[in-house]
């Protein structure tokens, strides 16, 4: 990651983390009075160079959910916490990745961070190249299908990424993910 793009995180993140205060502290009372459990969700993500990090998310499933990709579930509605699917809708449940971007794990863009055993993810991603990238909170595929984009297609999205990085598609990226956030497009349930 060069270092105006890791500045650049850092202040969005401070600059987030303070917007966002408020909002953050209402859904951990919300997670906490709503479902038993943590809080958070530690997710065992892939990050850089192939490299597992632990990825905080507002916890969304029930305890004792399986740690799969969510459209492997049989009926993963079934698994959401009672405020779990309004979450996931707002993408509020991805609020705690601040810390992953303040400890340099990931970055505001890139290409989502893949399941620890999402080794199909993985493979395709290392033999493009991709898997030297940073992983992002938002990316080029998440704006362009989310979840609704076959795992071939998600890395053609990453691939083209790696070739087009810049300040200004980063911001192009950040701007279509608000918009599509608002619109609640691409997500699962």
């Amino acid at each position: 990651m060069t270092a105006s793009k890791r500045f650049f995180d850092v202040c969005l993140a401070v600059a987030a983390a303070a917007i966002f205060v408020a909002p953050f502290l209402i859904l951990v009372l919300l997670v906490r009075a709503t479902s038993r459990g943590p809080i958070f969700y530690w997710s065992e993500r892939v990050g850089t160079n192939n490299v597992n990090f632990m990825m905080p998310k507002f916890r969304t499933m029930r305890v004792g959910t399986p740690a799969v990709a969510t459209h492997l579930l049989d009926d993963p509605s079934s698994y959401l916490t009672p405020i779990g699917g309004f979450l996931r809708r707002t993408s509020l449940d991805e609020l705690p990745q601040l810390w992953s971007i303040l400890r340099g794990h990931m970055s505001f863009v890139g290409p989502r961070p893949a399941l620890f055993n999402q080794h199909d993810l993985v493979k395709l991603r290392t033999k493009a190249g991709v898997h030297r990238l940073v992983p992002g909170l938002t990316g080029w595929a998440q704006v362009n299908g989310r979840d609704d984009l076959p795992i071939p297609k998600k890395v053609e999205f990453d691939i083209e990424y790696l070739d087009r990085r810049s300040v200004s598609f980063d911001v192009q990226i950040l701007w279509m993910t608000l918009v599509r956030v608002i619109r609640k497009e691409g997500v699962a349930f």
